[in-house]
């Protein structure tokens, strides 16, 4: 995919969330998953004054959104990191603050795209799913080699799967005949782990396992529970964070992140709250914000996006 072709999630919503915070002289964005570059390009054009650092963990996302992003200069800079790596990040940058970050979680449309990355359970490819493809376990790997209570455990807390002990069971049954090595076989294996009338809706019966699988291949819950603390960190006064999540699990954090942030430390029951329990900061979303219909018939991907944004109103 292209840039051409590639529509960033919920972009205008993002860009008006953000946009207070990067009008001024001097203001830092970070986009913590710089996927095609479709959010930064947006950043960088609307405000002259912003400069952007860019993460992500796949090389190749990289390289694509170097292209895109190359016209505006010095003012971009992209660093090969996981988003939970930001306060090294700003550490090595001599960053000392942001006016704004983004996360946009989950699968980038290059990722999706490429068939041999392994994403997809809609058409056959090698099981890998790793987002770095330059290190790192693969989904074959775990298939394979886990027990079968762990890859249940693992289908039922990242997927949360109904059926996570039965097609952890056969899993295990069937590699002992050939290890699994593709997207197809997998897909299969699962669909016929689940029982007629349960895949007859909730639509394709391998979505829970494939999302799960990705989750635990690349470690995706650890890293943004440590991510968003750090994000919260390093937000300077008046700075602002969106976090752009896909599924329920994602968004639990999220809420439960800026929820901590905005709510006040006082103990309970004081008449006045003294300055230093005040929150630090203010949510801008009233709950997780979903896209518009208009939005999802032009970019479909952004079916199960849920937006939510805070910005920093206290020093601490």
């Amino acid at each position: 995919m292209t840039s051409a072709t590639h529509i960033p999630v919920m972009l205008e919503r993002c860009v008006d969330l953000l946009g207070p915070a990067l009008e001024r002289p001097g203001a830092v964005v970070l986009d913590t998953t710089l996927g095609l570059g479709g959010h930064s390009e947006a950043f960088l054009k609307r405000f002259p004054n912003a400069r952007l650092i860019g993460l992500d963990r796949d090389p190749q996302a990289l390289e694509a959104a170097g292209k895109r992003l190359a016209p505006f200069g010095e003012r971009a800079t992209l660093v090969h990191a996981v988003y939970d790596e930001i306060p090294a990040v700003l550490d090595r940058l001599g960053v000392p603050a942001l006016s704004g970050t983004l996360f946009d979680l989950g699968v980038s449309s290059l990722q999706l795209d490429m068939r041999e990355r392994g994403f997809a359970y809609s058409y056959d490819a090698p099981l890998d799913m790793r987002m770095d493809s330059t290190g790192g376990i693969t989904a074959a790997e775990i298939v394979n080699t886990y027990p079968a209570a762990e890859i249940a455990r693992i289908l039922r807390d990242y997927g949360e799967e109904r059926f996570a002990r039965r097609i952890a069971e056969n899993i295990v049954a069937e590699r002992d005949r050939e290890p699994f090595t593709t997207t197809a076989r997998l897909s299969e294996l699962v669909r016929d782990s689940i029982p007629a009338a349960t895949r007859r809706t909730g639509g394709h019966p391998a979505k829970r396992t494939f999302q799960a699988l990705r989750i635990a291949v690349n470690d995706e819950l650890p890293v943004l529970e440590r991510a968003l603390p750090a994000a919260v960190a390093a937000t300077e006064l008046g700075g602002r964070i969106a976090v752009l999540s896909y599924h329920s699990l994602e968004d639990r954090l999220v809420k439960r992140a800026f929820a901590a942030a905005s709510e006040s430390a006082a103990p309970p029951g004081l008449p006045v709250v003294p300055e230093q329990y005040q929150p630090k900061f203010r949510l801008l979303t009233r709950g997780a914000e979903p896209p518009t219909e208009k939005e999802i018939a032009e970019n479909p991907r952004a079916a199960s996006a849920k937006l939510r944004a805070a910005e920093r109103v206290r020093k601490g």
